[in-house]
């Protein structure tokens, strides 16, 4: 039995403009992109099943980001910080050769 999502996503336009200019934008980072995909298929009503088979995606991904997106709206869609230490070098003094 397919499971059906509490979060139902509704887009002002606004969103969904902005969400539809990043999905179509080949410079964008691919979890970007991704994640804005979600969003809109998840507004055309189509289940976590539907989204994850279209887009090669796990269930459990599509579900974290419509939750995230139901909660923080666009802001959700963006990486949140990790816990763990800070990094020593940045990534102009990391040497290699």
């Amino acid at each position: 039995m397919p499971r059906k999502s509490p979060y139902w996503v509704e887009l002002s336009q606004e969103e969904k403009t902005k969400l539809e200019a990043l999905a179509q934008k080949y410079t964008a980072p691919y979890f970007s992109v991704v994640r804005a995909k979600i969003v809109l298929l998840a507004a055309q009503g189509l289940s976590n099943d539907e989204i994850g088979s279209r887009l090669d995606l796990a269930r459990q991904v599509v579900s974290k980001w419509r939750k995230r997106f139901c909660e923080k709206r666009l802001a959700g869609l963006s990486d949140q910080s990790r816990p763990g230490r800070p990094a020593r070098f940045s990534p102009q003094n990391r040497g290699g050769s």
